[in-house]
């Protein structure tokens, strides 16, 4: 025989007695996975043409537009309580800081000390220890 606690730890493991889980009809997952193979249709035809210097940003918009299909509706985000999605895309922004700052410390590298920029350390050498070859 099942006792009261053992029937409130089970209603508290599937989320209590107030929770319903949302369903989404098959129409809808079908259409998601043809929309997700017309946008990876899309990410391969984009790389094949030259941008110039928007390749980066396109393949990122094309990211972003699958990763917040996925998110939305396979992770059902669209239908969850706003804080989740509002903590999901906080850690995106702080994600897209911290590679913005890396990103600007490598691209810079070098600019402080123009004596390494113009003589890079030699791999094979480090330390400058070998006589340069004579001429």
């Amino acid at each position: 025989m099942s006792t009261n606690a053992d029937s409130h730890a089970h209603d508290h493991a599937h989320g209590g007695p107030d929770h319903v889980p949302h369903v989404i009809p098959l129409k809808m997952y079908i259409g998601t996975w043809l929309a997700l193979l017309v946008f990876t249709v899309i990410t391969v035809g984009a790389s094949y043409i030259d941008f110039g210097d928007f390749n980066l940003w396109i393949a990122m918009l094309i990211a972003t537009c699958k990763a917040s299909m996925v998110a939305l509706l396979f992770m059902h985000l669209l239908w969850d309580e706003r804080f989740n999605s509002i903590i999901l895309v906080s850690s995106i922004i702080f994600l897209g800081i911290f590679i913005g700052f890396t990103m600007a410390d490598t691209g810079n590298r070098g600019r402080a000390e123009p004596v390494e920029h113009d003589r890079p350390a030699d791999v094979k050498d480090p330390f400058g220890l070998q006589a340069p070859p004579a001429e």
